[in-house]
């Protein structure tokens, strides 16, 4: 089982800035780590969990990123989150897969999302369908 430390997540900024998520606990097997913004109801956050289901090992990563905004009412200035961004990875092992059909899974999604290029950005960050 690996120890939870500190993960350094950089973003695609012009310049990109480095999320530092700090362990914050484990509860119900999901281990939550949180980028402090100074305002806890605008902490980044990601969670990680393996879970067995069955004959399946279930693994889930779950980065949130809430955006906040400053609100007066009755002249009292307060923060509220205006949304968040929601990105989740998961994936399924069946108890019999080996250590190697695991890794080239994994490292087959990595690669989609670092070298798609074009399509898996056109899809996720201009939120357009592929043609």
């Amino acid at each position: 089982m690996p120890a939870m430390i500190p993960v350094v997540i950089e973003d695609r900024a012009a310049t990109p800035l480095a999320h530092t998520f700090a362990p914050r606990s484990i509860k119900n097997d999901v281990a939550e780590f949180v980028n402090t913004t100074g305002v806890p109801l605008g902490n980044e956050r990601l969670t990680l969990s393996i879970k067995k289901a069955g004959s399946y090992y279930k693994g889930e990563a779950r980065l949130l990123l809430p955006v906040l905004a400053t609100e007066t009412i009755n002249g009292v200035a307060r923060p509220s989150v205006l949304r968040t961004a929601v990105c989740t990875f998961s994936c399924s092992f069946h108890e019999t897969s080996s250590r190697q059909e695991r890794d080239d899974a994994i490292g087959m999604m990595y690669k989609l999302l670092v070298d798609g290029g074009e399509m898996t950005d056109g899809m996720f960050v201009d939120l357009t369908d592929p043609y």
